[in-house]
């Protein structure tokens, strides 16, 4: 993306996004286009919010994780089982670009605020309902979470060591697939709208989300052309010396991944070990000759050796080294919100761009959205004195 100018409004500027989603995944995907400029507003219950406010570590009254998922977004507060509560969202949906939910499929339409019902109001709403398995099919109706969406789209069990039980990966690999997915989608359908002036309705699993990262993978076994892919055992999963991690002296790790013959020379001249070159595939001993040498020295030694030979070998970052690191520092993937707080940045926002707010208090922007809908303040306060609504903008 080329950099913003000073003062250039962002790319999704005066789109209105109406986001019911909670915890990770809907999350993500909407702070992608809040970080884009999109005005997105986050529908809570008046009783507790979305769930991840309250879940620690805390900065405050609310979660770390919920503070980097919602910065710059809104928050309306409002009873969507109470016909008054829905009637108010409804109306809040005729006037968006796009809905994103995360609801298992039903829960929308049972409420009064599925898709035929928003769309018959506004037809060029964009509606996206984000899933564990997918609005039809078999398991449509079951619960999930991360685990098991990425269990039966077979990236755990391609996980881990060859020997040993398929590992946990560190980050929700369905969550933000799926997420990411969601941005596709919804991006693509928004490009489509200028064309035909009509809305779609986007039925994004994250199941799916989580297979799409195996197309390669799988690539010859979908094809019929050859055998499933093991755990461990395959070029980019352990199968291969030079594509692995070692530890070092110091107890900490280096990844190498020299794979072209290209890097495997430079690799080989860079460690002093010219007669290597030849041993890159097919020499079994390689392996325990690569764990001996990288026991040798400490991580920063190996990195002051290796970062800058061209050989594809950098250090194995533990998560309190990332924010100070060079790299991330250059490239600005740490940014402060408008309270001070810090985040990752979503890798589109342009860097030049002023901070974001900071996440939403609860309930927030409940008076204010009401009264750009039309409500009056005697509305409101009745809104409110029924439990309909939550004020918390005070």
């Amino acid at each position: 993306m080329s950099p913003l100018s000073a003062g250039a409004p962002l790319p999704l500027a005066g789109l209105r996004v109406v986001d019911f989603s909670r915890l990770l995944p809907g999350p993500y995907a909407t702070l992608a286009l809040a970080d884009l400029g999109a005005d997105v507003i986050k529908i809570e219950a008046p009783e507790g919010g979305d769930y991840l406010r309250w879940m620690p570590p805390l900065s405050g009254e609310v979660s770390h994780a919920f503070s980097a998922l919602n910065s710059g977004k809104r928050s309306l507060a409002v009873d969507l089982k109470a016909p008054a509560g829905a009637a108010l969202v409804a109306a809040l949906a005729a006037r968006a670009d796009v809905v994103v939910e995360s609801f298992r499929p039903g829960v929308m339409t049972r409420l009064g605020l599925g898709y035929d019902a928003l769309s018959a109001v506004n037809p060029g709403l964009i509606y996206c309902a984000l899933s564990g398995f997918g609005h039809d099919g078999p398991y449509a109706a079951e619960a999930g979470h991360d685990l098991n969406y990425a269990s039966l789209a077979g990236v755990i069990g391609l996980g881990g060591p060859v020997d040993r039980p398929p590992a946990l990966p560190p980050a929700q690999i369905a969550d933000y697939g799926g997420s990411l997915w969601a941005l596709v989608a919804v991006l693509s359908a928004l490009h489509a709208r200028h064309r035909s002036g009509e809305g779609a309705f986007l039925d994004v699993s994250m199941t799916e989300g989580a297979l799409s990262f195996l197309t390669a993978s799988l690539a010859p076994l979908i094809a019929g052309a050859g055998a499933a892919p093991q755990r461990g055992a395959d070029l980019l999963t352990g199968g291969q010396p030079c594509y692995d991690v070692y530890a070092t002296a110091d107890g900490r790790y280096f990844g190498i991944a020299p794979l072209e013959p290209k890097f495997w020379a430079s690799f080989c001249k860079a460690i002093g070990r010219p007669e290597w070159l030849k041993r890159q595939y097919g020499d079994a001993a390689l392996r325990g000759d690569l764990e001996a040498l990288f026991a040798s020295r400490t991580r920063d030694a190996w990195e002051h050796a290796l970062a800058w030979a061209g050989a594809c070998c950098q250090p194995v970052l533990v998560p309190d080294e990332l924010a100070e690191h060079p790299l991330h520092v250059a490239r600005g993937n740490v940014l402060t919100d408008a309270a001070g707080h810090r985040r990752l940045r979503t890798p589109a926002r342009p860097r030049a761009a002023a901070p974001p707010g900071p996440a939403p208090r609860l309930g927030e922007h409940s008076r204010a959205i009401a009264l750009e809908l039309g409500f009056d303040d005697a509305d409101v306060a009745r809104l409110v004195a029924a439990g309909v609504l939550l004020d918390g903008a005070g």
